[in-house]
């Protein structure tokens, strides 16, 4: 059964940093591109960054441009995403993703972490 299970998330003051980590199990890493999404309450779901298969190419969201940095470590089945910067409109769940490579969707999500940033 495929797992994506994301830690690091936590409190945090505006101008801090957290780093969030999403291990995989069950599922060949490397043949997945892996998004990073959030959703804070009462909005919709916000793409945060992606980063391909091989880590070649990384996208990410206008609002985290400049701020934050995802990676990935396919020896240890695991995508990264470096917050610097953070404001308070940075709290959300955030979520990891795996999406098979050459597809369009999205298949496994895994559970979120909570990222709260004060003022």
């Amino acid at each position: 059964q495929v797992q994506l299970v994301e830690s690091g998330g936590g409190l945090v003051q505006a101008g801090g940093s957290l780093s969030l980590s999403c291990a995989a199990s069950a599922l060949t890493f490397g043949r997945y591109n892996m998004g990073w999404f959030r959703q804070a309450p009462g909005k919709e779901r916000e793409f945060v960054a992606s980063i391909t298969w091989n880590g070649g190419r990384t996208y990410y969201g206008d609002s985290v441009k400049g701020r934050f940095t995802v990676s990935r470590d396919n020896a240890k089945n695991t995508v990264y995403l470096q917050m610097n910067s953070l404001n308070p409109e940075d709290t959300a769940v955030y979520y990891c993703a795996a999406q098979l490579r050459f597809t369009d969707s999205y298949t496994f999500w895994g559970q979120g972490t909570q990222v709260t940033v004060s003022s």
